[in-house]
């Protein structure tokens, strides 16, 4: 659960360029906070992990970075966290849970990771925590699968959040949707809506969107 191709794609597309506080809520190993880091030279970037030996691994791996000055996690719950009354977020981004209804993993920390509610981060816990914790002109970036994306939408509307832009994210052009990329803001807007296929059609070779997109963040592609 280090690295997965959808998180990259999140890490690489959330619009990062005029933010100076950004939040990474789960961040695992740090993958997000440090593609923010990358992307954005002046930000601060925080991160939240509930798993101790995850919120451990990124403090290490921020400490390796060459940002480590902009990078600070802090290894806790959302609510913990909410409770410190953090100062607003331009930015949050966030890779929730999102297998509602599938098996569970022996893997206690793959559970954690992979499954929503009651043993992890609701989708209402985020949506509200967002709502609270934003700049009125900030964001929250979303990545799920569409199925959850529509129990988001419907958290997020209750918490006054609304859509802002959508990336549609396939496996190749004529395959079914894999994952949305999801923006909301705290006041209504149009709705802009693109799409990314991670491959060509008939192929496993990567499209050239793909490719330019992860550049900056692929050692090989």
């Amino acid at each position: 659960m280090k690295v997965s191709t959808d998180a990259c794609v999140l890490g690489a597309v959330a619009d990062l360029v005029a933010a100076q506080r950004i939040l990474d809520i789960g961040t695992g190993t740090g993958l997000l906070a440090l593609m923010a880091a990358q992307r954005n030279p002046t930000a601060h970037i925080e991160a939240v992990e509930l798993d101790a030996a995850a919120a451990t691994q990124a403090a290490a791996n921020f400490r390796a970075s060459p940002w480590s000055n902009r990078l600070t996690v802090h290894a806790a719950s959302l609510g913990q966290f909410a409770a410190t009354q953090p100062q607003v977020f331009d930015h949050i981004i966030c890779n929730p849970p999102f297998f509602r209804h599938s098996l569970r993993s022996p893997d206690a920390q793959r559970t954690t990771a992979r499954h929503t509610a009651p043993d992890s981060l609701t989708f209402q816990e985020l949506a509200e925590f967002a709502a609270q914790f934003l700049d009125p002109l900030g964001h929250l970036t979303v990545l799920l699968p569409p199925p959850e994306m529509q129990h988001f939408e419907r958290d997020a509307s209750r918490a006054g959040l609304y859509l802002s832009s959508r990336l549609v994210i396939r496996h190749r052009p004529d395959s079914k949707p894999l994952r949305y990329i999801t923006a909301f803001a705290k006041q209504a807007s149009a709705t802009n809506t693109q799409e990314l296929s991670l491959h060509e059609a008939a192929s496993e070779t990567y499209s050239e969107a793909f490719k330019q997109l992860l550049a900056p963040f692929y050692l090989a592609l």
